[in-house]
């Protein structure tokens, strides 16, 4: 009796182990997996958010050329091949293009995505300068700028990546139309360089403010030179390390753009004698971009236990500024004749939409074409003329002489008044016939002024 009620307690247990089973057991192997997801996703986080090294604009001519690279290249082949660089940086770097991502860890970072939006900008610049140094007009460059200039955070179609390959195919198209015997090529006056380094001058001092803006003490902007009532709002707290790393993007791409437009500028530089000042604003961006050891931008001050990043960052910045403001002043002086654009290349609203700047229309500052040169010396030429009438006057004994200057550029003097000087020399006024006439006018001037009293 007792072995038959054992067996059935033992036979009613296993059933209601099966009916209402035990699940505690479940939760662990779901909390063993979230924690390697989480450590998954902050390794590719920490990874992803490294900044791409510096490349050799010389290297990359070389990489997007290809097998043509053995071939000499006309003028603007770097520029255009550091630019396809920087594109493709954007899209092949770890994690690829993370700025319009929406899953994790992409949608969880911010500092390489504003890093991204730095390095867009300032493609985005050049794009729209490219067509006012080129001497031919080509829709390439067109379809480039058109390219670029979209929300940088599109993730439907079309998304930012699939822009970026159409402008990397235009970029393509356009170096391949630079070899040496090709259809296009850069202007040999530096054309358009000076109003593109004027965009270069606004970004900066852009991204000075913006950087001090995040200054706690105004007292502290002293020595950089800024109006403090120019000042934006001041910057939120958790926006700080977007625009630190967002203005060292833009100077990772001013470094490479600088560098390749020197090699392609560089006898214009010469003329110009720019050299030393080119290469000093790029030692100065280049040192906007040492390593940060801080996991994270603070934003001390003073001789605190905590540095202030962004107004290191700012000095920088601020100093680049003033160097670029004279590059564009001195090479605008420089190449008064040559530095009209092929065509006019304003900037778009679209060129600032992710940035929130307001940029203008970048605008050519050499107005005067080689077509139109001034005359050489007018002063030359109206005094030949002065000599000429001078030289009337004692031949003749005759005080007219109202010729006007006509010569050429060459320095040739005016044309002499032959007609005149022959009549003057063929019927000298006598003495007799000059004093009758004012006789005459004596007596009209005499009975014009009797008239009133009778």
């Amino acid at each position: 009796m007792a072995l038959t009620q054992k067996g059935a307690a033992r036979r009613r247990k296993r059933t209601e182990e099966l009916e209402r089973p035990a699940y505690g057991w479940i939760y662990k192997p779901l909390l063993t997996l979230l924690v390697i997801y989480l450590a998954v996703c902050v390794g590719l986080g920490i990874w992803w958010s490294r900044t791409p090294a510096v490349f050799d604009v010389e290297q990359a001519v070389i990489d997007q050329r290809g097998t043509a690279a053995q071939a000499p290249a006309s003028r603007g082949a770097v520029t255009t091949a550091s630019l396809m660089t920087l594109v493709e940086t954007l899209l092949e770097k770890p994690g690829g293009y993370l700025r319009n991502d929406i899953a994790p860890p992409g949608v969880w970072l911010d500092n390489m995505p504003a890093w991204e939006l730095g390095v867009l900008t300032q493609a985005r610049r050049l794009s729209v300068a490219l067509p006012a140094m080129e001497q031919s007009a080509l829709p390439a460059l067109e379809s480039v700028q058109q390219r670029l200039a979209g929300d940088s955070g599109d993730w439907l179609y079309p998304s930012t990546e699939r822009r970026l390959n159409q402008a990397l195919e235009a970029l393509d198209g356009y170096l391949q139309a630079l070899d040496e015997d090709g259809e296009a090529a850069f202007g040999d006056r530096g054309q358009g360089l000076a109003a593109w380094l004027e965009a270069v001058t606004r970004s900066l001092d852009d991204l000075g403010l913006r950087l001090s803006a995040s200054i706690g003490p105004r007292a502290e902007l002293r020595d950089l030179d800024i109006d403090a009532e120019a000042l934006p709002a001041r910057t939120a707290w958790y926006r700080v390390d977007d625009v630190f790393f967002e203005a060292r993007g833009q100077a990772w791409a001013m470094i490479h753009l600088l560098r390749a437009v020197q090699r392609d500028q560089a006898d214009v530089l010469a003329a110009a004698g720019l050299e030393a000042r080119w290469e000093a604003l790029v030692a100065e961006l280049e040192l906007s971009q040492r390593r940060l050891w801080s996991p994270l931008v603070l934003n001390g001050s003073g001789f605190g236990i905590f540095a202030n990043h962004s107004l290191v960052l700012a000095n920088h910045m601020i100093r680049a500024r003033d160097l670029s403001r004279k590059l564009a002043e001195q090479l605008a002086a420089a190449t008064p004749t040559g530095g009209a654009p092929a065509t006019g290349a304003p900037v778009g609203a679209d060129d600032a939409a992710d940035s929130g700047v307001d940029e203008g229309a970048v605008a050519p500052v050499e107005q005067a074409t080689a077509e139109q040169a001034p005359d050489a010396s007018p002063d030359a030429a109206a005094s030949a003329s002065e000599a000429d009438a001078a030289a009337v006057e004692a031949s003749s004994g005759a005080a007219t002489a109202d010729s006007e200057p006509t010569g050429s550029a060459a320095g040739e003097g005016a044309v002499e008044p032959e007609p005149e000087t022959e009549q003057a020399s063929a019927s000298p006024p006598s003495e007799t016939t000059t004093e009758a006439a004012s006789d005459e006018s004596a007596a009209e001037d005499s009975e014009a002024g009797a008239k009133p009293q009778e």
